[in-house]
């Protein structure tokens, strides 16, 4: 049995779903382990599920800390965030490493680091799995400065890391004292001790941002990690109606991190821009809205992988996933960054020609807005934008990241 540890909302599981998809092909036993909100929808995928008693969504979590996590537009906000954040899993640590026992190898997300103690305490081979780049190089800015600040590339890394471990090091420790009176063998941040035993994988399209030549051999990146639905979505009549009247529309949605405090604004900022482009809209993920003008339509929990495929240009808020699936998708994007790595993956759809250049979600007007449609649907940008899609449809992340993994045990 594989184990996978993993946390964060639905968006994080999704690329390790697709590693656990991939790895089931290949005859492996996988399981999840995770927040016990998120059961129902893993094993929807027919994958296994280790019930964790934590997550964001169960956990009681101040609102207001939970919204400054959601906002944090700088690394030093983000610092501050993640080190209030911490106090809320301590009792998971002892619940993942339970998890590891008995399996044959242990994948960890970067906010899951026990996984690489519990490997060394349990004499299990383990492997960082990273849902984006994280490792040091000298070539490019990390995802929490790329684009928006002018921090030294060296210390963007050290802050990255440090807010990754710092999610899990308060825990480690309390439970490693608990449980053996000492903190466990090689204690300390575990990002970079990577080698032939310690290998990573990483989720990123080498056409997005490419493998820098400086990384250890033993980090591989072979492209994204996308989820393979199980059957073919079917929309509602209303939409499948909404979709076949009309040109195709754009696509406008905020994920997890859109504040309905905000929702009447910005549902008058859309209303107002898209009738001054003259274009139709799906908006997604806002609730219910009523009155609606005919040319834009709302709705919720409709597969990316396959709503993206019916519109003309993907206006979101720049989560690593969405991100991705725009890009596969090949049409452009608008991104509005909410907070974290969001600007990153504005930055650099707009470095890459497939986007417009980024609104920050403070500096939202109908004006900009306008000006971003106008400018992510020239013919340049189009054109671009399906050329990315072809290429990251040429990689299989997932499935290369499946094979390294069982190289790692077999070898």
């Amino acid at each position: 049995m594989i184990t996978i540890l993993c946390s964060g909302s639905r968006g994080d599981f999704q690329p390790y779903i697709a590693l656990a998809q991939e790895l089931k092909k290949l005859g492996k036993n996988v399981r999840i382990a995770g927040g016990t909100s998120f059961e129902a929808y893993i094993k929807a995928y027919g994958i296994d599920f280790y019930p964790l008693s934590f997550d964001y969504l169960n956990a009681k979590i101040d609102p207001k800390l939970l919204q400054d996590a959601q906002s944090s537009d700088n690394p030093l906000k983000m610092l501050f965030t993640f080190n209030k954040m911490k106090n809320y899993v301590f009792g998971l640590t002892e619940e993942m490493f339970e998890a590891c026992k008995g399996s044959e190898l242990i994948l960890y997300h970067p906010g899951c680091t026990i996984g690489y103690f519990a490997g060394i305490e349990l004499g299990i081979p383990t492997i960082l799995a990273a849902p984006f780049p994280m490792h040091k190089t000298k070539e490019i800015a990390s995802l929490i400065s790329y684009g928006k600040t002018n921090i030294p590339i060296s210390m963007s890394y050290t802050l990255i890391q440090g807010m990754l471990w710092m999610a899990s090091k308060t825990g480690i420790k309390k439970f490693y004292r608990e449980k053996y009176g000492k903190l466990p063998q090689n204690f300390g941040s575990p990002f970079e001790k990577i080698d032939e035993h310690h290998q990573a994988i990483i989720s990123c399209s080498n056409y997005v941002f490419n493998r820098p030549k400086d990384w250890n051999k033993y980090i591989h990146q072979k492209g994204y990690w996308f989820v393979e639905e199980n059957e073919e979505y079917t929309p509602s009549k209303e939409l499948n109606d909404f979709l076949q009247n009309g040109d195709k529309p754009i696509y406008i949605g905020f994920g997890s991190v859109f504040d309905h405090k905000h929702k009447n604004d910005t549902i008058k900022i859309i209303i107002d821009a898209l009738n001054q482009v003259g274009k139709r809209g799906i908006i997604s993920g806002m609730g219910e809205i009523h009155n609606l003008p005919d040319n834009i339509i709302s709705v919720d929990n409709v597969p990316h992988s396959w709503l993206f495929n019916q519109v003309c240009l993907v206006c979101h808020h720049g989560g690593a996933g969405t991100t991705a699936a725009g890009f596969k998708a090949g049409i452009p994007s608008i991104i509005i960054p909410f907070s974290n790595d969001q600007f990153a993956w504005a930055h650099r759809a707009y470095d890459l020609g497939v986007g417009s250049e980024p609104i920050y979600r403070k500096k939202l007007t109908t004006e900009k807005l306008v000006s971003a449609i106008h400018s992510a649907l020239k013919n340049e940008i189009i054109e671009n934008a399906k050329v990315l899609g072809h290429h990251i449809a040429l990689e299989n992340g997932a499935r290369d990241c499946a094979k390294i993994i069982l190289e790692r045990l077999n070898g």
